[in-house]
């Protein structure tokens, strides 16, 4: 799809009705060196509309791709809760759909291995497929077969020669993908007659639900309903025939797809069923419900700058945990500056020792944590608060407090 395009990405209708528009941003994952905070920083505009037919929220791409996701920040392997995820998944699939040693499973968007060293660990037949080689290279370290390479057609067109797939996982790839279509199609090339994709994504409900605003950036090109994703997988000779909500990421869902003559394409699912309906209930199936964002968001942002300035008032020292794109947007539609903030912790070694875009908030090892004793940790990475609240427990010996800022601003011991 040319850059310039205003078309929606999926049923190219003219997109002229904005859900929510962030202002000018840096990429979220562009950390900064020292030597590069003497330069100007790029900032994009971070601007998102609903389509008015297919009702698709989406962003157009203002950065190619392969600008983001060649050289990539971000390792699954750092959560745990995230590596928990997977393992549990792999072994839910194994039961469910009896894959053997006969079987073969390709991952797309498979990051570092974390997901598929299961199925190696089973002796199921894989393969990953990673745009980025810096995180694939260490994909193929732990011993997952692993092709560097941007999924669609043509990328599925020349796996599919080798091997069809009897399972296709793609967990949080989705709205990462700029020509929509393209990557719908993959599927249908790659997947074996009988075979099972397995989608996940954040669901649009939750982000509109609970203000989820932080999770737009300019990597996440669309933010789905099942109800479009319904449209989007039958023009492609896909069928949804089941869905689970997942607690991952604020609220996902997870679709499981066939080919559309499948047998199990012709079968009612309650799942589905309930999902349709609370989707409806929430406006979810026509274009009113997607209006009202801007005001939410503006509380969200007036809420964290409010809690900073008393902090600073009162003499209170600040930090944050979890150098995560979505704490980049929301402290930079916040306007958060380096001060405001001292440093933030982060496990990811590659990001340790850089600053964050835009706020150019140090990242530091969570060791200074401990050493430097804030009297509050801003949890950027919300949807791991649990997690993370339980690895910095230690604060609340010095009367450390957790905080996180969405949907509301929140204080707790």
């Amino acid at each position: 799809m040319p850059m310039e395009a205003n078309n929606c990405r999926f049923c190219r209708t003219p997109l002229n009705r904005v859900f929510l528009d962030l202002g000018r941003t840096p990429l979220a994952n562009s950390y900064l060196s020292a030597a590069q905070l003497e330069k100007p920083e790029p900032v994009y505009p971070l601007k998102v509309h609903v389509c008015e037919s297919c009702l698709l929220v989406q962003a157009q791409p203002v950065v190619p791709a392969e600008d983001i996701f060649s050289d990539y920040a971000y390792f699954s392997s750092f959560s745990s809760t995230w590596l928990d995820h997977a393992a549990r998944y792999c072994a839910d699939m194994r039961d469910r759909l009896g894959l053997t040693p006969d079987s073969f499973v390709v991952e797309i968007a498979s990051n570092d291995g974390y997901l598929l060293k299961n199925f190696v660990a089973a002796g199921i037949p894989c393969l990953g497929v990673e745009p980025a080689a810096n995180v694939a290279a260490e994909a193929v370290r732990q011993g997952v077969p692993t092709e560097v390479a941007f999924f669609g057609a043509e990328t599925a067109t020349r796996l599919g020669a080798n091997r069809l797939a009897n399972l296709m996982a793609a967990n949080n790839v989705l709205a990462h993908v700029p020509d929509l279509n393209d990557f719908v199609a993959g599927f249908k090339i790659s997947l074996a007659p009988g075979g099972t994709v397995t989608v996940e994504f954040p669901h649009i409900l939750e982000l509109i639900r609970d203000v989820q605003f932080d999770t737009i950036y300019h990597e996440h090109y669309s933010y789905f309903s099942l109800y479009t994703l319904e449209k989007v997988f039958a023009a492609h000779g896909l069928c949804l025939f089941d869905a689970q909500r997942l607690p991952t990421h604020g609220g996902s869902l997870r679709i499981f797809v066939c080919h559309d003559d499948d047998a199990r394409a012709e079968a009612a699912n309650a799942n589905l069923a309930d999902l349709r309906a609370a989707e409806n209930a929430a406006g979810l199936d026509r274009i009113e419900g997607y209006d009202g964002m801007t005001s939410r968001v503006d509380a969200v942002v007036s809420g964290l700058n409010a809690f900073l300035s008393q902090a600073a008032a009162d003499g209170k020292r600040v930090a944050a945990w979890g150098a995560a794109a979505k704490g980049n947007t929301l402290l930079n539609v916040a306007g958060v500056k380096a001060g405001q903030i001292d440093f933030v912790v982060d496990r990811n070694p590659a990001k340790q020792g850089h600053y964050l875009p835009g706020s150019h908030i140090p990242v530091v090892t969570p060791e200074t944590l401990f050493g430097e004793k804030p009297d509050y940790l801003l949890i950027l990475p919300w949807n791991l608060a649990g997690e993370i609240r339980a690895e910095a427990a230690d604060i609340r010996q010095w009367g450390g407090r957790f905080v996180t800022a969405i949907p509301d601003l929140r204080i707790r011991d």
